[in-house]
């Protein structure tokens, strides 16, 4: 089980990746753009360095949704390996069985 803090941490993370987000967007929008003169291309960088650094999607962990483990998590079911490799032998995931041969 993960520490309390570092998934609260991360929770934090998603919620102010959400809050930014449309922001970032139109800063980026202008950045990506080729026909942006210099001046709005260097106002945009500097509006886009001074967001919040947890306002990044990238910083975003994926995690367990029930340990909160952060490393092999498996995108398609939410859950690291672990908890994927009990819940597949419980039979609580329907669709996936445990090989065996």
């Amino acid at each position: 089980m993960a520490k309390t803090s570092v998934i609260e941490r991360n929770k934090k993370r998603r919620a102010m990746v959400a809050k930014y987000a449309e922001r970032r967007k139109e800063l980026k929008k202008i950045l990506r753009n080729p026909a942006t003169s210099d001046e709005d291309f260097w106002a945009a960088s500097r509006k886009l360095a001074t967001l919040p650094r947890n306002s990044s999607a990238v910083r975003v962990r994926n995690r367990c949704s029930i340990t909160g483990r952060g490393r092999a998590y498996f995108g398609r079911f939410g859950v690291s390996r672990i908890q994927l490799r009990e819940l597949v032998s419980f039979g609580q995931i329907p669709g996936v069985i445990k090989a065996s041969w």
